[in-house]
């Protein structure tokens, strides 16, 4: 067996570099708490597992091919980023009325004070992001099979590409979670929080009314 790890590296980098629903659920469950934001990023990895196990068994390739399966996905997709969006929305309206402080509100999408409960909420929001997401499911269909070589065990490559894949992706998220945790400290300004809170919240929605409408 023979797979070109560096190339396929290289595209797992450039993945995980473009901005999508992952980036933002871990960004802004980092702003609230870094455990948190690395809970989020454990959950949009153990997504990312689950369209892996999907892709080995052949899952993915029936979905992918059965338009009410993959339109019925990405509409779940979407409707769960609006749910996020409008839950920031409300969040920052709450901020305004001056009901709730800055240093109250850390997480505008979902909020908890136990460090057990955050936990349970970031990767909850991080798991359901990704497994979600069909482009997540197509990458494994689509990408991943570009770096398997078909005079070996295909599954144990799936298998093989698909754990680096994660491993990269929990480096990277962890990385991230260590720079958006710097952002705490501004963002415990009202001003400065109500803003981010609209700003994220509304890309949220816009990214969900995205994905259901190519859906339609």
């Amino acid at each position: 067996m023979s797979v070109d790890l560096l190339g396929f590296l290289g595209v797992v980098l450039v993945a995980y570099v473009v901005p999508g629903p992952d980036f933002l659920v871990v960004v802004r469950s980092a702003t609230e708490h870094p455990g948190k934001g690395r809970a989020a990023a454990l959950g949009a990895q153990g997504g990312l597992c689950v369209h892996m196990l999907a892709a080995a068994i052949g899952l993915s390739l029936i979905a992918a091919r059965t338009p009410v399966i993959y339109a019925a996905i990405k509409l779940a997709g979407a409707a769960y980023l609006v749910h996020l969006g409008v839950r920031a929305v409300l969040a920052a309206r709450r901020l305004r009325a001056g009901r709730e402080t800055a240093r109250a509100i850390r997480s505008p999408v979902a909020r908890d004070d136990a460090s057990r409960g955050r936990w349970r909420s970031g990767f909850a929001q991080g798991f359901l992001t990704n497994v979600l997401n069909p482009k997540a499911a197509l990458f494994f269909l689509s990408v991943l099979p570009q770096f398997v070589d078909g005079g070996g065990s295909t599954t144990r490559q799936i298998f093989l590409l698909g754990t680096l894949d994660v491993l990269v992706g929990v480096a990277y998220w962890f990385a991230l979670v260590a720079v958006a945790a710097r952002l705490r400290a501004l963002l415990d300004r009202p001003k400065i929080r109500r803003r981010w809170e609209l700003t994220t919240g509304w890309l949220f929605i816009a990214i969900g009314f995205g994905v259901a409408a190519g859906a339609a």
